[in-house]
């Protein structure tokens, strides 16, 4: 199954209460998915795709040690997969914390600003043959 992007850009949702990208707050025990998504991508742009992305956020999430990832690394990655999971458009990033998420033609990601000018020429469709699609809301029925 194919879970990444190609040359899209997921706005941040309707409902988004973020005027300006704001960094996700840790919990007391430590980061949030939101925190380890922004952290990742933050510090490499356009370095993962979606499911490399998901991956490493699962990874570091429930603490994976590098000697289990060693030992069973395949084995995690094939189960970790089969399960059903949402995308990068249920992220809190866009839903939550006013970041835009651009995909480039490698399928790899960067955050955007809502505030920005970047994250408006992306959302008006871009350069090119940009697909654009919208955060899912955070609330059905509004």
């Amino acid at each position: 199954m194919e879970w990444n992007y190609y040359d899209t850009f997921i706005t941040v949702s309707a409902d988004c209460p973020a005027v300006n990208g704001t960094v996700p707050p840790d919990k007391k025990d430590g980061k949030t998915k939101a925190g380890i998504e922004y952290e990742l991508i933050s510090e490499h742009p356009y370095g993962y795709t979606q499911e490399e992305l998901l991956y490493e956020v699962h990874i570091r999430h429930k603490g994976i040690s590098q000697e289990e990832l060693a030992e069973k690394g395949t084995q995690l990655r094939d189960e970790f997969f089969q399960k059903p999971m949402p995308c990068l458009r249920a992220s809190m990033l866009p839903k939550k914390f006013g970041w835009g998420i651009h995909f480039n033609k490698e399928g790899k990601m960067a955050l955007v600003p809502v505030e920005s000018g970047l994250y408006r020429d992306f959302a008006e469709g871009g350069p090119g043959e940009l697909k654009v699609l919208a955060a899912m809301r955070n609330n059905r029925g509004k």
